[in-house]
C-alpha cells in the first residue's frame, strides 16, 4: 500500500467540504482529525459529515470514486489520489437504541448538533470548518482539551451502554493522551465494567494493542485495574501488590516495546506456576493475537533466564539464543525485566555487544551438515541431530576448527557409540 502524504490527505479532505458545500450540504471535518489538530498534533486521517445522504454523497463524487461499505450507517468512503489516501464522509445522524451494547438498532439523519451529541467523548465531538477555520463545539469539548480531561458526552450511563467498548476507549484516550478520566465517566465504566463481555475479543484487542504500546502504557494498566476492566480483560493478574507493583515498573521500564514484549511483561509474574505453564498461549488465543505476536511472547519468557544470565550460561547455549531471528525483541524484555529486579543489565549489554561484532567471530558457518555424516555411511536418523549438535559445540568451543577434524569428531563419537539411535 502506498505511503499518505499527510498533507495531500488534508488538501483531498478540505477538498471534499468545499465539493459538498458547492452542491449545497453542510460539511465539516469531524472526531478525531479535528481533536488531534487541536492538541498540534497532525491528523492520522480525516472524517467529514455532512448533511447529504450516502445517495447524494455518491452522486457527488460518482460511485467510482467512492465505496457504499457502511451506507447502512450514513457512512460512504471517498477514493482520492494514491497519495491522499481515502476519506469517510458521513451524514449527520442520530442513533436509536443499541440492544446489543455495541451496535445502534437504527440510524435517522439529522443535524450536526444531533450528530455530535450521539458520539462518544466530548473531545471526539467536535466539528471544524476547514474552509472558514472555524471550530463548531456543541459538547465542551474545546474546554475539556484544555482541561486535558476524557468525559462521555452528557450522561456517561447512556453513552458506555449504548457501546460497551467505549469503556475501553475511554481508557485509551486517556493513556494515550495523557489525560485525566472524568470521575463521573470512571464511576460509570466500573458500574459497567462486567459487561464488557459483548464486546467482540478483536475489537477489544485493538483498542488495547493501541495502549499497551503507547508510552504511557503503565498509567493505561492502571486505569484499566482501577476501572475494574482488567478483571475482565485478564482476570489472572490479580496479584500481591508486589508481583503488581514490578509489572507496573517493567511495563514502565521497556524501551522498544512490541505487542509480544509488553505481553510477556504482563504475563512474567505467571510463567512457571504449576496453572501458568500455557498461561500465554491460553491468554493469547483469547485475545486473539496472531501466530507471530504469541511466537514472541513464548520466546521472551522461555528465554528470560538465558539471557540475564548470559555472563555464566555455557556459550554454545547461549549462541543459539543469541542467534534467534528476534533477538531484539527477547534483549528488549529481558532488559526491563533486568533493571526492575537486578537493578543491573550487564548481561543485557554483554549480548549486545556479542551480537555487534563481526558475524563470523560469533556465529560462524557449521563446520559439517547432515550429507557429510550421510557420506561418512551414518544412517540417517535421530543421530544426526544429536552429532550435529555435538560437532556445533565443540566448535563453538573452539575444540574443532576445520571441516576435517569437525568429521573425525563425528565419526569418532559415531563409532563409540555415544550417538545411538
Amino acid at each position: 500500500m502506498a505511503s499518505i502524504d499527510p498533507t495531500k490527505a488534508r488538501e483531498f479532505a478540505k477538498e471534499i467540504v468545499a465539493k459538498l458545500r458547492e452542491k449545497g450540504f453542510q460539511a465539516l471535518w469531524a472526531g478525531g482529525c479535528v481533536r488531534d489538530q487541536l492538541l498540534g498534533c497532525e491528523p492520522k486521517d480525516f472524517d467529514v459529515a455532512t448533511s447529504a445522504t450516502p445517495v447524494q454523497i455518491r452522486e457527488v463524487f460518482g460511485k467510482r470514486r467512492t465505496l457504499p461499505i457502511g451506507a447502512a450507517f450514513g457512512v460512504i468512503t471517498v477514493l482520492g489520489p494514491r497519495a491522499a489516501g481515502q476519506i469517510e464522509v458521513a451524514t449527520f445522524r442520530r442513533d436509536a437504541t443499541y440492544s446489543d451494547g455495541r451496535h445502534p438498532d437504527s440510524v435517522a439523519f439529522s443535524n450536526a448538533e444531533e450528530d455530535a451529541r450521539r458520539r462518544d467523548f466530548t473531545i471526539n465531538g467536535l466539528f471544524y470548518d476547514p474552509l472558514s477555520e472555524e471550530v463548531i463545539d456543541y459538547v465542551g469539548g474545546r474546554e475539556d482539551l484544555q482541561q486535558r480531561v476524557v468525559r462521555a458526552i452528557g450522561n456517561p450511563e447512556e453513552r458506555l451502554s449504548e457501546d460497551k467498548l467505549r469503556m475501553v476507549r475511554a481508557v485509551r484516550f486517556a493513556t494515550t493522551l495523557g489525560f485525566d478520566l472524568d470521575n463521573e465517566t470512571m464511576h460509570a465504566v466500573q458500574r459497567h465494567a462486567s459487561e464488557l463481555s459483548v464486546v467482540s475479543v478483536e475489537r477489544i484487542t485493538a483498542e488495547l494493542r493501541r495502549l499497551l504500546l503507547h508510552s504511557h502504557r503503565r498509567r493505561g494498566v492502571e486505569l484499566l485495574r482501577e476501572s475494574g476492566l482488567l478483571t475482565q480483560i485478564l482476570p489472572e493478574l490479580i496479584c500481591d501488590e508486589n508481583t503488581w507493583r514490578q509489572t507496573l515498573d517493567t511495563l514502565e521500564a521497556v524501551v522498544e516495546p512490541s505487542v509480544a514484549v509488553v505481553m510477556a511483561l504482563l504475563l512474567r509474574s505467571l510463567h512457571g506456576e504449576v496453572t501458568g505453564q500455557d498461561s500465554a498461549e491460553q491468554i493469547g488465543r483469547r485475545w486473539k493475537l496472531s501466530n507471530d505476536e504469541l511466537d514472541g511472547v513464548r520466546l521472551c519468557l522461555k528465554h528470560e533466564a538465558t539471557i540475564r544470565n548470559a555472563t555464566t550460561i555455557e556459550w554454545p547455549v547461549l549462541q543459539r539464543v543469541l542467534i534467534v531471528p528476534r533477538i531484539e525483541e527477547l534483549l528488549s524484555y529481558c532488559e526491563a525485566v533486568a533493571q526492575v529486579v537486578d537493578g543491573t543489565c550487564h548481561a543485557i549489554r554483554f549480548c549486545r555487544e556479542t551480537i555487534a561484532r563481526p558475524q563470523e567471530a560469533w556465529n560462524p558457518a557449521p563446520l559439517i551438515t547432515g550429507d557429510d555424516l550421510r557420506h561418512l555411511g551414518i544412517p540417517a536418523g535421530p543421530a544426526y541431530r544429536q552429532l550435529l549438535n555435538a560437532v556445533r559445540d565443540a566448535q563453538l568451543n573452539g575444540e574443532l576448527t576445520n571441516r576435517e577434524s569437525a568429521l573425525t569428531f563425528a565419526q569418532a563419537r559415531w563409532k563409540a557409540g555415544l550417538a545411538e539411535l
